[in-house]
């Protein structure tokens, strides 16, 4: 078996990973949303849009794995149509966009890293909500959260970051 045979191969391949990393100060008076859901917080995360940090990750990692950028490039923040909308509904248009080129996605995984709120009991309600866009079954969707021991900004509570992780198969 020689190079080319392994050339081949690797070209038959149709499954790609894409990560997706996002972060917005935390703030008074706006509302706290993480994965569509309204968390029970006295500050909120500031942005453009809704500033859910975890959706935006996952919107990242969807769109880099079928290799079309990142969230600023289809939604920039310059752009008064994007003012205050609601991230899921960024969501189904990126799953749209990876759908268009027949790509299917496989699995999430995803990390909220914040000091407080403590978070586990919305999980489910976050992962209902991005298995019905992504058309997912609920065991295909993680979502955790991490403290950072009070280091850094999350640590210190003044923002809120989120990590996501996908693998996307071609159909």
């Amino acid at each position: 078996m020689g190079e080319n045979f392994y050339k081949e191969q690797r070209l038959k391949l149709k499954f790609r990973i894409g990560i997706g990393y996002d972060a917005h100060p935390l703030v008074q008076n706006r509302p706290l949303i993480l994965g569509g859901v309204m968390i029970d917080h006295f500050k909120g995360l500031w942005g453009h849009s809704d500033a859910d940090v975890l959706t935006h990750a996952i919107c990242d990692a969807l769109l880099g794995a079928a290799g079309l950028g990142d969230l600023g490039l289809f939604f920039p923040d310059k752009d008064p149509q994007w003012k205050g909308v609601k991230s899921l509904t960024l969501l189904e248009k990126c799953f749209e966009k990876i759908c268009q080129l027949n790509w299917e996605i496989q699995n999430i995984d995803s990390i909220i890293i914040c000091q407080n709120p403590k978070l586990a009991p919305y999980f489910p309600e976050m992962i209902e909500n991005l298995s019905k866009i992504l058309q997912l079954p609920k065991n295909g969707i993680q979502v955790k959260a991490k403290t950072t021991e009070k280091l850094g900004f999350e640590g210190r509570e003044e923002g809120i970051a989120a990590q996501a992780i996908c693998l996307i198969g071609k159909l």
